[in-house]
């Protein structure tokens, strides 16, 4: 009967591909998050430039910062001059609320 010890070299070739598999997965994994992460931070730039579009000149121009960064405006409502909007990129969304605020001139 034949011992195994240190001179197979098949327990090394298999030992190498399991730890190159679970570095594949981990590297998928990492990506995943990474991109989840940055449609997480589009969606809140985009909710807030339409927050700020929406509060100024209404729910198209609303529409159009959301696009213009790369989402699409899921809600907009109003509540005198506070406007709130929902912004979605992919599966990522954010919310953000803007306040028209009117400059009085200087006396």
């Amino acid at each position: 009967m034949k011992r195994l010890g240190r001179d197979d070299p098949g327990q090394a070739a298999i030992v190498a591909v399991a730890v190159a598999a679970l570095a594949l997965l981990a590297l998928v994994a990492v990506g995943r998050l990474a991109v989840g992460a940055a449609d997480a931070a589009r969606a809140r730039t985009a909710a807030d430039a339409a927050a700020l579009a929406g509060a100024s000149s209404g729910a198209p121009a609303a529409a159009r910062a959301a696009a213009a960064n790369g989402a699409r405006l899921t809600m907009y409502r109003t509540a005198g001059p506070v406007v709130t909007v929902r912004a979605c990129v992919r599966g990522a969304c954010a919310s953000a609320s803007a306040r028209l605020l009117v400059a009085r001139p200087p006396r």
